[in-house]
C-alpha cells in the first residue's frame, strides 16, 4: 500500500517540500512511497485536513496560508503547535491526526549547522518582524536559552501581542525607528519578514550599532544572499542564509511519516539552489 503524504497550500506550486521529500524517499529507498502538492482553497482547508486519512494520505505539510487553519482543525497537537497556535506538520498516530510545527526547529537547525559553535545563550537576538516566522523563531529561541528576545517592528503593539501571547520571558519591543537600541550588545539579528525577497524591497538597517561578532540571519532564501547578509558579511559578519531552514523543517517529518531520519546535506542544497535557479 503507498504511503502518500502532500503539502497543502494555496497556492501550493511554489512549495519546495515534494522536491525535498521525493530526493530523500529515493535516497533512502523508501517503498511504496509519494509525496505530492495539494492546492486547496482556504474554504475548503479544514475539511480536507480533517479528510486526510479518508483521501489515502498518512501525514502531511501545511504552508500559508492555512498554518492556523490546521491548528483549528485538529484536536490533538504537539507542544510545540499548541504554544504557536500553527501546524505545519500532521502525523497520523495511533489516537489519530496530530499537529506539529517544526518552523522553529529548522531555523535552530539551520544555525547550528551552518554556523559553528553558535549558542543561543551567547547574548540577546534581535528579531525584525512579528509575523507567523518571528512567532516560531522567537519561542526556539528562548527555548534554546536565548537571554533576551528583541522585536523590532513597525507596529510596536503588534510585537507586543506577540510576546504576550508566547508568554515569553524576557522580550523586548522595540519600534522601528529605535532600531540602534535594539542592535546594541546583541549576539544575533534576524530577518523574519519577507523584505530582501526577490520583487521585494531591501531591508533598509543601519548595522554599525551591531557588535562585529554578532551571528546575522534571514529567513528569505531567494536570493540566497539577500541585501542585509550581503552588507553583514562586507561588515565582518558570520552570515547564515534562509535555504536551511527549509531543509531542516522538513527532518521531523519525513522521520515521522516513513521511520528514517534523513540528512540535510550540500547535494540537497546544490538540488533546491537549481530549482530555484529555473524560477
Amino acid at each position: 500500500m503507498t504511503r502518500k503524504v502532500c503539502v497543502i497550500g494555496w497556492p501550493v506550486t511554489h512549495s519546495r517540500s515534494p522536491l525535498i521529500h521525493n530526493h530523500w524517499i529515493a535516497e533512502y529507498r523508501i517503498p511504496d512511497a509519494r509525496y505530492e502538492p495539494m492546492a486547496v482553497k482556504p474554504e475548503d482547508a479544514a475539511a480536507t485536513i480533517r479528510d486526510l486519512p479518508k483521501l489515502g494520505f498518512v501525514g502531511a505539510n501545511v504552508t500559508v496560508p492555512h498554518k492556523e487553519t490546521a491548528f483549528a482543525a485538529l484536536d490533538r497537537h504537539d507542544a510545540v503547535a499548541r504554544r504557536l497556535k500553527a501546524v505545519n506538520t500532521i502525523v497520523t498516530t495511533a489516537k489519530g491526526l496530530e499537529g506539529r510545527n517544526t518552523d522553529g526547529y529548522g531555523f535552530i537547525a539551520n544555525l547550528k549547522d551552518r554556523a559553528a559553535g553558535w549558542k543561543a545563550s551567547r547574548g540577546p537576538a534581535v528579531l525584525l518582524g512579528a509575523g507567523g516566522a518571528a512567532r516560531a523563531i522567537a519561542a526556539a529561541l528562548e527555548d534554546e536559552g536565548a537571554p533576551e528576545i528583541r522585536i523590532v517592528n513597525r507596529t510596536p503593539a503588534r510585537a507586543e501581542a506577540l510576546a504576550a501571547d508566547l508568554g515569553l520571558k524576557a522580550a523586548r519591543i522595540f519600534a522601528e525607528t529605535d532600531v540602534a537600541s535594539a542592535l546594541d550588545g546583541a549576539a544575533l539579528l534576524v530577518n523574519t519578514t519577507t523584505l530582501g525577497m526577490k520583487g521585494e524591497s531591501d531591508v533598509d538597517l543601519d548595522l554599525a550599532p551591531l557588535p562585529k561578532d554578532a551571528l546575522v540571519s534571514d529567513i528569505v532564501y531567494t536570493p540566497l544572499e539577500t541585501g542585509l547578509l550581503c552588507r553583514a558579511r562586507e561588515a565582518g559578519h558570520e552570515i547564515v542564509d534562509g535555504l536551511g531552514m527549509l531543509l531542516h523543517q522538513a527532518v521531523p517529518g519525513f522521520e515521522a511519516w516513513f521511520g528514517v531520519r534523513p540528512e540535510v546535506t550540500e547535494q540537497l542544497r546544490k538540488l533546491v539552489l537549481a530549482d530555484i535557479a529555473k524560477h
